[in-house]
């Protein structure tokens, strides 16, 4: 342990940090308002039409916002005290931008509520001392430089400075390193307990009932129609019977939600901070000043000003799971509220010699008390959101230490969810459903929590492969892949090849950000499928089968293309919200008269399914909908050879007038029985074959053996942006209609006449669309320098009055057309030939519209 450390905190050792209060904390035995007094126990009413669980920032935010709304039937209730989970002793820091746009326009929505509440008699401590992000490493300056990007997209006045001037903002810092900061003078810091009573306040005004020292015991399910619903909770002051339940827990989340065999993957690990005494603000020349926020990531450090010291914190590369082991979920103690944990000096140490580096003065300066308290992350770093599998049972939780900068926008979201169905944004990152069933393991959960965690402030670049829980969910071909060279990467848990081991040039490799991750092996894959066929192993998509009685009526209800075929036949196509948004995106194959199959991306089964059992429960359909992606093997063969390849192998006749585009056989190749789909995702000539998982090892030998080029995803990803099919989550989602996205002729005409047996879910809403008229629409940019490679997220311009447009969706390099392609929404009317720009890793690039797609755009390879 580092001398410095001692000599600063050995005088403060004799003070208990177990009991010592955070920053800030206004926790009360009453809430005392302008005219009254608010018991902390009152009567429970025997019905709620929404119980909500959990009274901190989150469960005291999501019923303000439902009152906003306009529902007044709301239960808020907590085993403690408000406040008395996380709440109150985190640090208050809110900042409002991240990569991700949804949970940046949420954070700007906390931002104007706290703004907004300030002015108020329920003013929650709001402080707007704006946030400096350091850069101490040129790795970290082209970060920020990104970063700068994503804040004039989102409107967000973020200001590149120097060291010194942000020195001038944060007279305490040493410049030593720093090459450069960025600053946002509309972020703050916030009172969280005040925050949380604000909201109870709004809540409480609004006609919902706060009920605290009232502990959940257990959540009523019933079976309804093929569904688990719920239909009440009991607690040790009574029961009530409701009709949605809100976990809230925040720690507790997961304890919760095993009441009704949910798993919410949520970890609480221990997250310390110190608050320092008084600094020498003598030596500051014009005195004490508000001091913005400050982050310096290199040295894993936060600040904030407190009075005239400051909070300081981080994220250690050792950390520790309060409860949580490698064989047992968390338990937190009943009677863990409003505690804190014992501080845990030797593994502060990383942080608080860091600390000094960036704010010398501490070495000198004192602690006046040190913060232990456990705060639930999640595997991922994002929130969980949404409803679960259990109808009626929505969570709110997971908030990773950033829930006070969030709380705002996930009320607001977390409300139009419960009552609209649908949270307005695309939030497919942030939904609960994501985390697949091998999250149910205590191990792989903490084990990938603890990897998030401990590379909390490392930067994320494209492509970076995590480590933490790997080998898991294994194709049957995957010790072949192994055994030749094969690069995996992951995905949803599942090892899928990168690429192989393949010579290529490394003049190709991309400028800056986007070739930190990047492989010369990608290239000559891609050739080898555009001359002569690639083999693919994609059996870890998802796979998703849809029978029983009212199959034929559901599917021609929930997808807005021609599904009702003969079977054998292969729709592609969508699946809209009532907005018209494109929840799915999906291949559906026409199995016999009341069964399909559904084949969609590798990590959205839990997304399609959820929203599938969803629409089956609404339209009281008597479907079967079953996940079956484990019992199947899938490998593609691409490229203008497939033909000749395959047609050895099996005894049907694969010529174009026999087997034709978007059709499906069952078939053989070799000695294994396949349903053979003539589908392709390459823009080539080509077959899906699906067979039974125990042929999967023999099926791939006999595909290896025709002298197609193994292949990987990355080969795959830049052969589909040559030929502009569009991916759901970065081209394609909730808040994009399938007119813009380019994507019509997926769709059957709304109310039309054509024989497809009526309206679908979303035809109302696309035909207003139309009505209105489309406003964007998805286009093709090719940038002016090949190496210059855009990945998604970059903001893009228009030449003609250089104003913002939009944001790159997704981007690559194409090694057959040999541009760089980057595709993005752009208003209507913009024509082929328009001059555009993209900003790459902080500089402009010139662009220019394209014609789409770049690759083969008649469409007669694949339909060869």
């Amino acid at each position: 342990m580092c001398t410095e450390w001692n000599r600063v905190t050995r005088p403060n050792r004799r003070r208990s940090t177990r009991s010592a209060t955070p920053p800030g904390d206004r926790r009360a035995r009453t809430v005392t308002g302008p005219d009254r007094t608010v018991p902390l126990v009152v009567d429970l009413p025997h019905r709620a039409r929404i119980v909500i669980i959990g009274g901190g920032v989150g469960g005291t935010s999501v019923a303000a916002h439902l009152v906003e709304r306009g529902e007044r039937d709301i239960l808020l209730l907590d085993r403690g005290e408000l406040t008395s989970g996380s709440t109150f002793h985190s640090a208050g820091l809110v900042g409002q931008l991240r990569s991700d746009p949804a949970l940046t326009r949420m954070n700007v929505h906390s931002v104007e509520l706290y703004r907004r509440l300030e002015a108020t008699e329920h003013a929650p401590g709001w402080v707007e001392s704006g946030s400096l992000r350091l850069a101490s490493s040129p790795a970290r300056l082209e970060e920020i430089r990104r970063q700068a990007g994503w804040a004039a997209r989102s409107g967000l006045p973020l200001e590149l400075i120097s060291a010194e001037e942000a020195k001038a903002l944060f007279p305490f810092m040493s410049t030593e390193g720093v090459l450069g900061a960025a600053y946002t003078p509309t972020d703050g810091q916030v009172d969280p307990a005040r925050l949380c009573q604000a909201m109870a306040a709004l809540a409480r005004a609004g006609g919902a009932t706060i009920a605290q020292h009232t502990r959940v015991l257990g959540v009523d399910v019933q079976e309804r129609g093929g569904h688990r619903t719920v239909t009440g909770v009991r607690t040790d002051r009574g029961d009530v019977e409701c009709e949605v339940v809100v976990d809230c827990g925040g720690m507790f989340a997961a304890e919760i939600a095993r009441m009704v065999d949910v798993r919410v993957p949520v970890v609480p690990m221990s997250h310390q901070y110190a608050v320092t005494a008084a600094l020498p603000w003598d030596d500051v020349p014009g005195g004490r000043r508000t001091l913005p926020s400050l982050r310096d990531p290199d040295l894993l450090v936060y600040y904030r000003q407190e009075i005239e010291g400051l909070v300081m914190g981080g994220y250690e590369r050792q950390s520790a799971a309060f409860t949580a082991t490698a064989t047992g979920y968390d338990a937190v103690p009943a009677d863990f509220n409003g505690r804190l944990l014992s501080p845990d000096l030797d593994r502060f140490d990383e942080i608080m010699t860091n600390a000094q580096v960036r704010v010398p003065a501490l070495a000198d300066t004192g602690l006046a008390s040190m913060i232990n308290g456990p705060e639930a992350f999640t595997p991922d770093n994002e929130f969980c959101l949404g409803e679960t599998e259990v109808a009626g049972f929505f969570v709110a939780a997971g908030f990773c230490a950033h829930g006070i900068a969030g709380a705002g926008g996930i009320g607001q979201v977390m409300a139009a969810w419960i009552l609209d169905g649908d949270p307005g944004l695309d939030l497919w990152h942030m939904d609960v459903r994501r985390f697949g069933r091998h999250y149910r393991s205590p191990g792989y959960t903490l084990a990938r929590t603890t990897e998030n965690y401990e590379s909390y402030y490392d930067i994320s670049y494209p492509a970076q492969e995590r480590t933490a829980g790997r080998p898991l969910r294994l194709s049957p071909a995957h010790a072949w892949h192994a055994a030749h060279g094969a690069v995996f990467g992951e995905k949803a848990g599942w090892e899928r090849v990168n690429h192989y081991s393949v010579a290529g040039s490394e003049e190709l490799r991309p400028h800056g950000w986007a070739g930190h991750h990047w492989s010369p092996c990608v290239e000559p894959e891609h050739l080898a499928v555009r001359a002569s066929a690639g083999i693919f192993d994609e059996s870890s998509f998802s796979k998703i089968e849809i029978s029983g009685p009212d199959a034929a009526a559901f599917c021609r209800q929930v997808f807005a293309g021609r599904v009702d075929r003969a079977p054998g036949t292969v729709t592609y196509t969508q699946a809209l919200n009532e907005r018209a948004g494109i929840e799915l995106d999906v291949t559906v194959t026409r199995l016999a008269t009341e069964e399909f199959l559904l084949v969609t991306g590798t990590a959205l089964s839990g997304h399609d399914l959820g929203w599938l059992r969803r629409q089956a429960r609404l339209l009281g359909s008597s479907v079967r909908i079953a996940e079956v992606t484990g019992g199947w093997a899938c490998f593609a063969l691409w490229g203008p050879r497939s033909r000749d390849l395959l047609a050895p192998l099996t005894p049907t006749s694969l010529a174009g007038a026999d087997f034709g585009y978007l059709t499906m056989r069952e078939t053989t190749v070799g000695d294994v029985p396949v349903r053979a789909l003539r589908v392709g995702f390459a823009g080539e000539l080509g077959w899906e074959l699906y067979c039974s998982a125990e042929y999967g090892m023999a099926l791939w030998r006999e595909l290896a053996a025709t002298g197609a080029q193994p292949c990987g995803y990355r080969a795959l990803e830049s052969l589909r942006l040559e030929k502009g099919y569009r991916v759901w989550g970065s081209d394609i989602g909730p808040e994009t209609t399938p007119d813009e996205a380019g994507l019509s002729f997926a769709v059957r005409r709304p109310g039309g006449d054509d024989g497809a047996g009526g309206d679908f879910v979303g035809a109302k809403a696309l035909l207003a669309a139309r009505d209105r008229g489309i406003e964007r629409t998805l286009q093709c940019l090719v940038l002016d320098e090949p190496r210059a490679v855009a990945l998604g997220g970059e903001p893009v311009r228009l030449e003609r009055d250089g104003a913002f447009v939009g944001q790159v969706t997704s981007g690559g390099y194409g090694y057959s057309v040999q541009r760089s392609i980057a595709y993005a929404y752009l208003p209507a009317g913009v024509a082929e030939g328009e001059q555009a720009g993209v900003q790459v890793d902080g500089r402009w690039i010139g662009a220019v519209v394209a014609r789409t797609p770049l690759y083969d755009p008649s469409g007669a390879a694949v339909r060869a």
